[in-house]
């Protein structure tokens, strides 16, 4: 079963993580370096999908931008997340904390019979629908490779990331 998506439960401690969970980050990390720069991924065709997204309990998600090449069709990509993550800083920038894998659970569910995807052993957590997104379901994977979240490098939440500084469009309260 896929992790559940609206879960804000937090840790006491930070996890240690597996030699696969290692690896996976810093593959993300690898394959983001060059997003550290905002005018990269946006050169690249990442532009922004919401506004600041956060929560009244569990800090934020950031800020997110989106390849719009990238459909999440019932696959997930290692190599390129779909998704990279920002947080906006009190002087204007966007500073990289880390990517999202993004998959439309239907167009997953079509063609893996019910198992919800995993990358390198690690499960995504399923949104249903409707949601804040205005998204069909979906199942998500988020990377926290560029700011440690100390409850964990996997979960949808980090407790650290503000969206204070954000001076785009409104942000996304739940």
């Amino acid at each position: 079963m896929a992790q559940d998506g609206h879960s804000h439960a937090t840790t006491a401690q930070p996890q240690q993580l597996t030699p696969a969970q290692g690896a996976l980050l810093k593959i993300v990390r690898d394959n983001t370096e060059r997003f550290r720069d905002v005018s990269v991924a946006e050169a690249e065709g990442y532009s922004l999908l919401f506004g600041c997204v956060s929560g009244p309990d569990a800090g934020a998600m950031g800020t997110a931008l989106r390849e719009l090449a990238a459909r999440g069709r019932g696959r997930n990509r290692r190599h390129a997340s779909q998704i990279v993550i920002y947080e906006p800083m009190p002087d204007g920038h966007l500073q990289l904390i880390g990517a999202d894998f993004l998959v439309i659970a239907s167009d997953w569910d079509k063609a893996h019979s019910g198992q919800p995807p995993q990358l390198m052993g690690q499960l995504f957590h399923y949104f249903e629908s409707p949601n804040r997104f205005g998204l069909p379901a979906f199942y998500t994977l988020h990377v926290w490779a560029w700011k440690e979240n100390p409850n964990g490098a996997f979960v949808n939440w980090h407790p650290k990331v503000s969206c204070q500084a954000f001076a785009g469009q409104q942000s996304e309260q739940e």
